[in-house]
């Protein structure tokens, strides 16, 4: 991936959705997915995964974060830049299915235009 990968961590659902929306709102980035695990501080956190240009991702990490924690608790947030390509295979399977969704998008598009 020659992009970074943000993470944002939260507690909750809601949180988590509201830092994604945040996110998304600040700049040009894609949602890869997100993870959720049981017991994280004795609750559930939901970890939400983007991807784009490095200053592009830590302008939606901070804003996310700043969102997020107004509604709820962020556990942690990091912006890996040009992560290995290890790390890469972890996530192929979601961002695959990004590519899948944003070409379903743009076929959608180009049939309204016709």
């Amino acid at each position: 991936m020659k992009a970074a990968l943000g993470l944002i961590e939260t507690i909750g659902l809601g949180t988590a959705i509201t830092a994604l929306d945040a996110a998304a709102k600040t700049a040009d980035i894609i949602f890869i997915g997100h993870e959720k695990v049981i017991g994280a501080g004795k609750s559930v956190s939901v970890t939400v995964q983007i991807a784009g240009e490095v200053a592009a991702v830590q302008a939606a990490v901070e804003s996310g974060v700043l969102a997020a924690e107004r509604v709820g608790r962020v556990i942690s947030h990091r912006v890996i830049p040009r992560p290995h390509e290890e790390v890469d295979m972890l996530l192929a399977k979601f961002s695959n299915n990004i590519s899948k969704e944003i070409k379903k998008e743009e076929d959608h598009e180009k049939m309204k235009e016709e």
